[in-house]
């Protein structure tokens, strides 16, 4: 089989590159990515030269560079992790996200439909369905709650996922989604709550807390999204939406306290700072269906995982040093740009 993975040099993306060009050596797998502030090549460094691995920089909006891959390799399966994820940077500039999140959508879409593939799948995220009341652990979401966003990047990838659902109703192009919650673990970029959090602790710095830290996510280790995403590519039922979560309800506080307390630091550290405008308040998913019908079971809890992720990031600060320094900007125009 041979696949499509976009954005597969981000956080999400990157770790999925690593399980499956590891997992599925007969398989070929084509990398797109645009190599934006949060792409980095250095994560694809452990599997840069196998066998089954290639990588193509460029950016999904591209509609003749997305054709003339589609052209060369004949892809059987498309897996569109590209997208512009953060919220705080979608307050500030909306468009980017409207570009890269429902227009690369489509281009790849457009493409499948001319080139012709056995499956589409479409990442999501848990913030398509808004946020959860604090006071109704009882609440989760599933597959059919309604659509409600409360940020612009959130915004575009509900669009996305509207534009992908009509794709297949109007044109039968086989699709699914997956929706998840917040993920965590190894190469995750240094902006993003755990990995800041770790290594402003390492430094001795405060460490800014929205609010009073009461918002809650549900924490799924990537290493379990990519199993998910995995699973359903292969085996999912075309048109239908996955939601993935990790059954890990912590508030932001209790995130950070576990940090500083595994990491031996006081939490004397902690400074609460002035809230994000339309923060949400709760996701938690329930991923009844993708166990159920899917047999999907994650292997982490967020005790064992944040362990895991914190030892990752101690023994990788070069890493991370390359990302806060700019130094991964350097190497990926080194190994990339001058060729």
């Amino acid at each position: 089989m041979i696949y499509l993975v976009t954005g597969g040099a981000g956080f999400i993306g990157g770790n999925f590159m690593h399980y499956m060009v590891n997992k599925y050596p007969n398989d070929l797998f084509v990398c797109i990515d645009a190599l934006t502030y949060a792409g980095n090549l250095e994560t694809l460094e452990p599997i840069k030269d196998k066998s089954n691995f290639k990588f193509v920089h460029g950016n999904i909006c591209d509609r003749k560079l997305v054709y003339k891959l589609f052209e060369e390799y004949q892809f059987d399966y498309v897996v569109n992790f590209a997208a512009e994820s953060h919220v705080d940077r979608s307050i500030e500039n909306p468009t980017i996200f409207l570009e890269t999140n429902i227009i690369g959508t489509s281009v790849l879409m457009d493409a499948c439909r001319k080139y012709g593939i056995k499956r589409y799948h479409q990442v999501s995220t848990d913030e398509v369905y808004g946020d959860l009341p604090l006071d109704r652990p009882d609440l989760l979401f599933k597959e059919d709650t309604p659509i409600h966003t409360s940020s612009p990047y959130s915004a575009s990838k509900a669009s996305a996922d509207l534009l992908v659902l009509a794709y297949h109703r109007t044109f039968k192009l086989p699709i699914t989604i997956s929706r998840c919650s917040n993920n965590y673990g190894p190469y995750h970029f240094p902006e993003k709550l755990i990995p800041l959090m770790i290594k402003k602790a390492l430094s001795n710095e405060s460490l800014p807390v929205y609010g009073n830290g009461s918002n809650v996510r549900d924490w799924l280790h990537v290493y379990d999204h990519c199993t998910a995403i995995d699973l359903i590519v292969r085996n999912g039922k075309d048109g239908e939406v996955y939601n993935v979560g990790g059954h890990n309800e912590k508030s932001n506080l209790e995130v950070v306290k576990t940090i500083l307390k595994t990491l031996n630091k006081s939490e004397s550290l902690i400074n609460y700072v002035k809230d994000r405008p339309g923060h949400d308040l709760r996701y938690a998913m329930d991923p009844t269906k993708l166990m159920t019908e899917l047999g999907w079971k994650p292997k982490y809890t967020f005790e064992t995982g944040i362990k895991e992720t914190i030892k990752w990031n101690l023994e990788h600060q070069d890493w991370i040093d390359h990302i806060i320094s700019g130094e991964y900007l350097r190497f990926m125009e080194k190994n990339y740009n001058d060729k």
